[in-house]
């Protein structure tokens, strides 16, 4: 196949303990899958049907990067997040074979130009531009099941310059990460290397340059973001 001009590099993420990768093809997200931090958004946090967005695969960001602060914001937050890397793609999951199409876990960090996505909020329009920005999803290296197994309970953490901003447990997911797959692949089919942010905790706040975020999953290790200067 004749190309007009060279492809992108694929865009990977880190196996922890391996010097082996794992190819991202898509980054989903699910909006306010916790109680708090929907009321904390102004949103009731009732099981209605969940709804997703994506970050471009190339948005990932590795652990210790810095991040330069982005372009046409005056509100870039934190998100910590806990991720579910897909690793046997399928449509229409059984919510109670889910799990099995999971190949490890990670630390995210959904960053968000906060005033860009409100405003499109408001407005009724996507919220692409608040959401998939350059450089807008720092993962940290992916732990493979056989070592962690499936997390459901244990804390998620995130601290910025050494002070607690978010803090809850993974029970507190209002949708299950199994509920998640099912619902994702009855509207798509999932394949290898698609990553699913599986929301965040209250306390979700704003990063200056030169801030350390550091965000905290029990049994996944830390990740660390170091906002730069505008690029």
């Amino acid at each position: 196949m004749d190309l007009a001009f060279e492809a992108a590099p694929t865009p990977t993420v880190a196996i922890a303990g391996s010097a082996e990768r794992i190819p991202v093809r898509r980054i989903f997200c699910i909006g306010r899958n916790y109680a708090a931090h929907a009321r904390e958004m102004g949103k009731d946090p009732d099981r209605d049907p969940p709804f997703f967005f994506l970050k471009p695969a190339d948005a990932v960001v590795e652990d210790g990067a810095t991040v330069p602060y982005p372009p046409q914001t005056a509100n870039l937050h934190h998100e910590a997040e806990l991720v579910a890397v897909i690793g046997t793609g399928g449509v229409n999951i059984a919510e109670a074979d889910a799990l099995g199409h999971v190949w490890g876990y990670a630390v995210g960090n959904d960053l968000t130009r906060r005033d860009l996505q409100l405003m499109a909020r408001e407005q009724g329009r996507p919220w692409d531009l608040g959401k998939g920005f350059d450089r807008s999803a720092p993962i940290g290296p992916v732990f493979p099941v056989s070592r962690v197994g499936h997390p459901s309970k244990g804390a998620i953490r995130l601290t910025v310059n050494g002070a607690v901003k978010q803090e809850a447990d993974l029970s507190e997911l209002i949708w299950s990460i199994p509920e998640i797959i099912s619902i994702l692949s009855q509207s798509m089919e999932l394949r290898p290397g698609d990553l699913i942010m599986t929301g965040t905790p209250a306390g979700v706040g704003p990063l200056q340059p030169g801030d350390v975020c550091v965000v905290s999953v029990d049994g996944l290790g830390d990740l660390t973001t170091i906002i730069g200067a505008p690029a």
